[in-house]
C-alpha cells in the first residue's frame, strides 16, 4: 500500500501542511507536534515523493551527472568527488553513461532536464556547437568537469593541460631524450589538443622537430597502448621516450615495450597522464602527470551548488594545480 501525506496527517491528527513542514525541516512546528508526526511517519513507513515535492518547491534536490565511461578509473574518481560534495549539500545523484557518443550525450542532457534535475555536471570528450547550444539553452546550470569548452562560455573545472604536457616532455628532455613520441586518444578533444600543443612547445623550445612517425592516435584503452608500441617500433628510429595522454594507455605502452624484450626505463622511458591508481599497480611504477580527479569532481559539484542556490561566483572557469610524480618508468 502506498502511504501518502494525507494518511500521515489523518493518523497524527494534524494538517497536511504541518506534515509537509516537518518533512521539509521547517522550524515553525511545536516540538511535541514534530515528535508525533515523526513517530507516525516511522510507524506507517511513509516516504516523501521527491517529484511531488519538486513540483511544489520547483526543486528536486537532484543533480544529473553524465560521464563517458562508468567503468573507467579516471571517471569513477571524478564521480566520487561529485557524490561526496552532493551528499554534503543534500543533493541526490542521477548517474548516466554516455559511451563518448555525441548523440547519446545530447539525448542524456535532455533526459536529465525532463527529470527536472536542479543542475548537471557534465564530463565528456569533444564539445561541439550542438553541446554549447544545449548548455546555453538549459533551464538549469551546467558545470563541466575535466572537460574543456573551447568557447569558455560554460562553467568548468580543469587543470592546465597544455602546461602539464609541456612540463612532462621537458622533464624527459632534461634526462637526455631527443626522440620523444606522443601517444594520445583518437578523439579530437580540446584537452587532447592542448596536451599536443604542450608537447610541440617543449620540442620547439629545444629546437627538435615534430616527427610524424612519433605521433600515434588510438582509443583510450590498454590495448591501444600495446598497438601504439608495435607501430612505433616499426619506425626507422626507435623513440627513447614516450609521453602518453592517459595512464591506461601508458600501461599498454609499458607492457608492449616489455613484450618486445625491451626494458622500461633503460631502453624507453614512459610518462603517463592522470595519476590514477593504475600508475602504482604496474611494474615499473609509472611516472605521471597528476590530474586531481577527485578534487576536480568535488570543486565542480561545489561550483554547481553555487549556481543552483544563486550564490555569488567570482570565477566560472576554475583551473586546479597539477604536478608530476616521478616513479620508476623514468630515469
Amino acid at each position: 500500500m502506498n502511504i501518502t501525506i494525507y494518511d500521515v496527517a489523518r493518523e497524527a491528527n494534524v494538517s497536511m501542511a504541518t506534515v509537509s513542514r516537518v518533512v521539509n525541516g521547517n522550524p515553525n512546528v511545536k516540538p511535541a507536534t514534530r515528535k508525533k508526526v515523526l513517530e507516525t511517519i516511522e510507524r506507517l513507513g511513509y516516504r516523501p515523493n521527491a517529484v511531488a515535492r519538486g513540483l511544489a518547491s520547483k526543486k528536486t534536490t537532484t543533480v544529473g551527472v553524465i560521464i563517458p565511461d562508468i567503468s573507467s578509473i579516471f571517471f569513477s574518481e571524478l564521480a566520487r568527488g561529485i557524490d561526496d560534495i552532493a551528499n554534503m549539500y543534500k543533493y541526490n545523484i542521477i548517474l548516466s553513461n554516455s559511451d563518448q557518443n555525441i548523440d547519446k550525450e545530447i539525448k542524456l542532457i535532455n533526459s536529465m532536464l525532463e527529470k527536472q534535475v536542479d543542475g548537471i555536471v557534465y564530463m565528456g570528450g569533444k564539445i561541439t556547437e550542438e553541446h554549447i547550444n544545449q548548455f546555453k539553452t538549459s533551464p538549469v546550470p551546467i558545470v563541466l568537469a575535466a572537460t574543456v569548452d573551447p568557447s569558455e562560455k560554460t562553467p568548468s573545472v580543469n587543470i592546465n593541460y597544455e602546461q602539464a604536457a609541456f612540463e612532462a616532455v621537458q622533464m624527459l628532455m632534461d634526462s637526455g631524450n631527443r626522440g620523444i613520441a606522443f601517444v594520445t586518444g583518437l578523439e579530437e578533444t580540446t584537452a587532447n589538443a592542448l596536451k599536443f600543443e604542450g608537447y610541440k612547445r617543449a620540442l620547439k623550445d629545444a629546437e627538435i622537430d615534430v616527427r610524424e612517425e612519433f605521433l600515434i592516435k588510438g582509443d583510450l584503452s590498454y590495448q591501444s597502448g600495446i598497438r601504439a608500441v608495435e607501430t612505433l617500433l616499426e619506425a626507422k628510429e626507435m623513440p627513447s621516450a614516450i609521453f602518453v595522454a592517459s595512464d591506461e594507455i601508458a600501461l599498454g605502452v609499458i607492457h608492449g615495450i616489455q613484450d618486445r624484450g625491451l626494458k622500461v626505463p633503460d631502453d624507453i622511458e614512459v610518462v603517463g597522464f592522470d595519476n590514477t591508481r593504475l600508475a602504482q599497480m604496474v611494474r615499473p611504477t609509472l611516472t605521471t602527470v597528476v590530474q586531481p580527479m577527485y578534487d576536480i569532481g568535488a570543486v565542480a559539484m561545489r561550483l554547481l551548488t553555487k549556481y543552483m542556490n544563486k550564490e555569488e561566483v567570482s570565477e566560472n572557469t576554475v583551473v586546479l594545480p597539477h604536478q608530476i610524480i616521478e616513479r620508476n618508468s623514468t630515469k
